[in-house]
């Protein structure tokens, strides 16, 4: 506080400087003046100088305490000081209509996005139904495939809508991860059978508190990249395990084409696509980020292994359900 007090003075102290300087050289200069002792002028000035800085330091922080404890009182200020509250005082209201307007207008258009995301899934269930009837089945099952992926952007605009407000949306309540994860494989079997990707399930039925249907986001999201970076007629393997503090882990493996080491840091982070996203324009850089922001909010942790040629695993971890329950107040 006496360092910023005294670098706002600065301006005071070098005229004071000054003034003493050009005193000591009229004293030099004025034979009229030699009688007079300079040391003593100068210990004098010295000594006021001291006195009226220390007089002006203890107001200023007594002013400055003030304001920042209780409401601005206008009478301890200056008219300087009046004049640079008042306008500090409009341009901080002026910001502040202008956030409130900004927030209204981001409502607006999450809302708007809501109900198109929304409209859009009755059409959506309607070409489902007539996919399911198309012949022959090869044909199927690419159009299948391509229906897939349209629902997976879709899903993902739906739940980046909703993150903001995901506290309001989710509810806790026991899942068993077998269900959630065999619902994951079943949505994407068409793309897995065209693929000719095997996906082995070992040690899911384990019961865990969180909310089923953003953990079943969550796993979608990471499941779809396995099954999009997997080569063709090979596995992926979906299993639990614990670590040493007794975490329940939810591991899922695939055996692709792996992330290379530049591109690790980066994988979580808002339309990072990757090296290969960016040689195959088959990734849109915001399923894992989603899936990362999501998971933060529900309290679990992702993180991810890969080796280039070898595949990646990525893994869940979920909190220890003791805490986690006391952390939420159930």
């Amino acid at each position: 506080m006496i360092g910023l007090f005294l670098k706002e003075r600065r301006a005071w102290i070098l005229f004071f400087l000054f003034l003493q300087v050009w005193l000591n050289v009229l004293f030099f200069i004025d034979n009229g003046l030699s009688n007079v002792s300079i040391l003593y002028v100068n210990i004098m000035n010295f000594l006021l100088f001291f006195l009226f800085m220390i007089w002006r330091y203890a107001r200023e922080t007594k002013q400055l305490k003030a304001i920042c404890e209780q409401p601005i009182n206008e009478e301890l200020l200056s008219p300087f000081q009046r004049k640079y509250i008042a306008h500090f005082q409009k341009q901080y209201r002026e910001l502040e209509e202008a956030f409130h307007q900004m927030k209204i207008e981001m409502l607006e258009q999450q809302d708007e996005m809501l109900a198109w995301v929304h409209e859009m899934k009755s059409p959506m269930t309607a070409m489902k139904l007539i996919v399911e009837q198309v012949e022959p089945y090869a044909l199927r099952e690419k159009i299948e495939k391509e229906w897939v992926r349209l629902y997976l952007l879709l899903d993902q605009k739906l739940h980046e809508t909703r993150l903001s407000t995901i506290e309001k949306d989710n509810r806790l309540e026991k899942v068993c991860l077998e269900t959630v994860v065999h619902q994951q494989i079943k949505d994407f079997r068409s793309w897995c059978m065209e693929k000719g990707i095997g996906v082995e399930t070992k040690n899911l039925k384990q019961t865990v508190t969180t909310d089923a249907k953003w953990l079943g986001f969550i796993i979608r999201q990471i499941f779809s990249n396995a099954v999009k970076y997997s080569h063709e007629n090979s596995e992926i393997h979906i299993f639990t395990t614990r670590d040493q503090e007794g975490h329940l882990l939810l591991h899922i493996q695939d055996f692709g084409v792996g992330i290379r080491a530049e591109d690790m840091p980066r994988i979580f982070q808002r339309s990072y696509t990757g090296t290969i996203g960016r040689e195959t324009a088959a990734a849109t850089g915001m399923g894992l980020y989603l899936a990362k922001e999501a998971a933060e909010k529900l309290g679990l942790a992702i993180h991810a292994e890969s080796q280039v040629g070898a595949g990646t695993t990525f893994t869940i971890r979920f909190p220890i359900e003791n805490r986690y329950i006391q952390s939420y107040g159930m």
